[in-house]
């Protein structure tokens, strides 16, 4: 893991990584940042396209993109503590 600094967000490479695991990391990960914090989620597992969005809405963390490139999935949201 690393800091992206195209989006000043947190990388968490989950590629080759299956369901539920990009899920788990990015949960634990989220514990760990503080209120306005990014991470950028990157995956291979085409059930995050799913699963993440439903991550952000269930838990209250602002999904601001979503893209594809090639075989990756990538999402960029913003930590919300409440």
């Amino acid at each position: 893991m690393s800091t992206d600094s195209t989006f000043n967000a947190h990388l968490l490479d989950t590629s080759g990584l299956r369901c539920p695991e990009p899920i788990m990391m990015l949960h634990a990960l989220v514990r760990k940042k503080s209120a306005e914090q990014q991470i950028l989620l990157k995956a291979t597992d085409p059930a995050t396209l799913r699963d993440v969005p439903k991550f952000c809405q269930f838990l209250g963390h602002q999904l601001l993109q979503q893209w594809q490139e090639q075989e990756h999935y990538y999402y960029l949201l913003q930590v919300v503590k409440k």
